[in-house]
């Protein structure tokens, strides 16, 4: 990819003169699609990213959130005001690393999970948890397979090495990413308003101080890689534009970033991602509205005769650029000498252009030998105003067709009940996961209360627990858990971007609600094809208006994301892919199990909190059956809650009563998978469903919760939200499920040898 000839006018104007070599690239992998969201940018305004929980919103490397007090988190429907919110701060990101996954699935994912981390320190946050959300072809074509080992491999090799807990995510199977995967890994880390800093730099004459990792050739051009379809010889031809991480390297840094912000020596902080030293230096400085002075030759590198272009734009992974005072320079050196990491002064902070000096010139040849030494004179190789090179590249006009929906055309010759109940059951994307997150070392940091295989991940973040005495004996009630879930459905957004947008928030915020949580905010990350074609353009807007009005009503503003399109290949585009990661609070650490309790069989019914849908579209049923079907009517819009927000906050009521003893979500293969995942051993259920779309229908917002008092959670339930007695609680560890005229009885290892499908298939 180089700068198209309408760029390098636009340049060429700016600049007065033709760009250097160096200026050419920059401007190349600045300007493209990856860093400057020029197709996706006129449309994110759709987002509300306001609230009074909201520190720092979009535009940072992270953004930072104030979480509740305890007794603010307590009252899931309590409205809350900027009073209510405390001095402990968390921060939340995500971001995609889709081709590189491609390329080289291994490094790719690990160092998709390097570059997210890195993000939330540059923040001045320690990282406590990842999700990692996860989409291939096929389960049944030998590529899927090797890409979805080699990317799980990789998660779990970095994540665990750092110390980093992988408490959640998704993994869904389609044949549209069969050329092209995704990758998409969100964090948290965890701050507070002292030691808060940003990605904006403060003032001319403080130093830019690069700390970390040599820097090599390795990943250079990785953001203009990202930004094109990727083509039939990728893994060959595009290998040098993948990173190679070192997660004993990102360790080191990451506890040398928490020594330098324990002794408050940043000013201002960007880690080294997509277009290297280039991107985060001058993103910096632009951010402030100020410039910089560069030397390429100070830049630390861990191989010989590196060019000017090589130095400014690889993305070579563990480094961070940070902003510090000149009399805090040498204390950085002794820290990161401490930590075994490199550290360079490469430059200081102006109120002028980005400019870059290098010794090989502006022919961009290397001049400097091993030990840094040259023999020519430095001279200026890129010399750009800073907001320019960062905010300047122009915006494309796009055509867009709109998606059309199909109408209801269910199978003829339906399969019989058992067949449909096994299908579903063992498809892969609604199949356990276990062989993914068993991998993950997610108990790491002492931190995970709920642990993957749930809904939702909670993390006790014991730092907000009050230290009155009188509380210390029910710390785990009074501290505020953190509940976490992202994922997307590609078959819901693939039959309806909009609303398989919408389903998707609900989806999520669901997941958080089944752990008696509400959303405190959302990050997203925005996947689809190449945006040139009109109708992948219409769908890709289908799922920023879907994702942004769900959103809104459930009250999680969208505070940070990522955009990746061009997620093209020889075998067509991604379905359109709108991974959404939705961060919940509550008070206490304790949630109620995703499976029944066996004990109070006898005393306990099992009920279904809200409605379906009526309509199989978009559904793991139809994918087996064939047949087509609209999508489902979402809650709010069939009158069965006034708001989302309002729906999750009864659900999450529901969740928390003193009666309930067990709560798992609806979602994927409807209610026949949701009825299945909750068996155990000495724990079944005997249901009762009218037809095959109450049984298959997907239809998000819905509870299944077992409960000793079902008329106090009908009471708990606000507003017209319905509640259905699904059935009864039994000992005998079988699904006995009715359907119709038709019923079918699984035992309980005849449930997980369908639901144990991946593991089984790659032992």
């Amino acid at each position: 990819m180089s700068l198209s000839d309408a760029d390098h006018e636009l340049v060429t104007a700016e600049l007065g003169r033709e760009p250097t070599a160096a200026e050419a690239a920059l401007f190349e992998n600045l300007w493209s699609e990856h860093c400057a969201y020029r197709s996706s940018r006129p449309l994110l305004s759709a987002f509300d990213s306001e609230g009074d929980q909201v520190v720092v919103g979009p535009g940072d490397d992270a953004a930072v959130l104030a979480l509740p007090e305890p007794d603010a988190a307590d009252d899931p429907a309590a409205e809350r005001d900027a009073d209510d919110y405390g001095d402990t701060y968390v921060t939340f990101g995500v971001e995609s690393h889709n081709h590189p996954s491609f390329v080289d699935p291994f490094d790719g994912a690990a160092t998709g999970v390097g570059g997210i981390v890195r993000d939330t320190m540059s923040m001045g946050a320690y990282p406590i948890g990842l999700l990692d959300s996860l989409y291939f072809g096929g389960f049944d074509r030998e590529r899927s397979r090797y890409l979805f080992e080699g990317v799980v491999e990789g998660i779990s090799h970095y994540g665990n090495c750092i110390g980093v807990p992988t408490v959640g995510g998704s993994v869904a199977f389609h044949g549209g990413y069969e050329g092209n995967p995704l990758v998409n890994v969100a964090c948290v880390g965890l701050t507070n308003e002292d030691r808060l800093v940003t990605a904006t730099a403060q003032e001319p004459g403080n130093k830019l101080v690069l700390v970390g990792n040599g820097t090599g050739r390795d990943g250079l051009g990785g953001a203009s890689f990202a930004s094109e379809d990727l083509a039939e010889d990728a893994e060959t031809e595009d290998r040098p534009a993948v990173q190679v991480g070192d997660p004993y390297a990102e360790k080191r840094l990451i506890e040398c970033n928490e020594a330098l912000i324990d002794e408050d020596l940043v000013r201002s902080a960007r880690d080294l991602g997509a277009a290297g030293l280039g991107g985060a230096s001058s993103e910096l400085v632009a951010k402030g509205g100020l410039g910089a002075r560069i030397d390429l030759d100070a830049v630390h590198q861990r191989e010989p005769n590196m060019n000017a272009t090589e130095i400014l734009l690889a993305e070579s992974q563990e480094r961070m650029c940070y902003e510090v005072a000149p009399d805090n320079v040498e204390r950085v050196a002794d820290l990161a000498e401490r930590f075994d990491l490199g550290c360079s002064v490469i430059g200081e902070v102006t109120d002028g252009n980005y400019v870059c000096e290098f010794a090989g010139g502006a022919d961009g040849e290397g001049g400097a030998d091993a030990d840094g030494a040259t023999d020519r004179d430095p001279e200026t190789v890129v010399d750009a105003p800073a907001e320019f090179l960062a905010d300047g590249a122009p915006m494309n006009d796009l055509e867009s067709e709109p998606p059309s929906e199909p109408d209801r055309d269910l199978p003829a010759d339906e399969p019989s009940l058992d067949e449909a109940v096994a299908a579903v059951l063992s498809a892969p994307s609604t199949a356990s996961k276990r062989w993914v997150y068993r991998q993950y070392d997610h108990e790491v940091g002492t931190r995970t209360a709920v642990k993957p295989g749930d809904d939702a991940a909670l993390l006790a973040v014991r730092e907000t627990e009050s230290t009155d005495e009188a509380s210390e004996t029910a710390a785990s009630a009074d501290g505020v858990g953190l509940a976490l879930a992202s994922g997307a459905n590609p078959k819901w957004t693939a039959v309806a971007p909009y609303e398989g947008a919408r389903a998707v928030a609900l989806e999520n915020a669901t997941n958080l609600a089944a752990t008696g949580a509400v959303p405190l905010a959302a990050v997203d990350c925005l996947n689809g094809g190449n945006p040139e074609k009109p109708d992948v353009y219409g769908a890709f807007e289908g799922i920023v208006d879907g994702l942004a009005d769900a959103c809104a009503a459930l009250d999680a503003p969208v505070v940070g994301g990522n955009v990746s399109l061009y997620n093209d290949s020889v075998e067509g585009p991604i379905p359109p892919t709108p991974t959404l990661a939705v961060l919940g609070t509550r008070r206490g650490y304790d949630a109620p199990p995703a499976a029944l309790d066996a004990d109070r069989a006898a005393d306990s019914v099992l009920l279904l909190v809200g409605s379906g849908g009526d309509a199989l579209g978009g559904s793991e049923y139809l994918a087996h059956a064939g047949g087509g079907d609209r999508f489902p009517t979402l809650p709010d819009e069939s009158g069965a809650a006034d708001d989302l927000g309002g729906l999750v906050a009864s659900l999450a009521a529901a969740a928390r009563h003193e009666s309930t003893l067990a709560a798992h979500d609806v979602s994927e293969g409807g209610l026949a998978v949701a009825l299945a995942e909750l068996v155990t051993e000495d724990a079944g259920v005997d249901a009762t469903l009218p037809d095959r779309v109450a049984a298959f229908d997907e239809t998000p917002g819905r509870l299944l919760v077992q409960t000793t008092d079902p008329e106090a959670i009908a009471a708990a339930v606000a507003g017209d939200l319905p509640v259905f007695r699904l059935g009864d609680v039994t000992t005998d560890g079988t699904l006995s499920l009715a359907v119709g005229d038709e019923s079918v009885a699984l035992s309980v290892d005849a449930v997980r040898d369908h639901r144990d499908v991946i593991e089984r298939e790659l032992a």
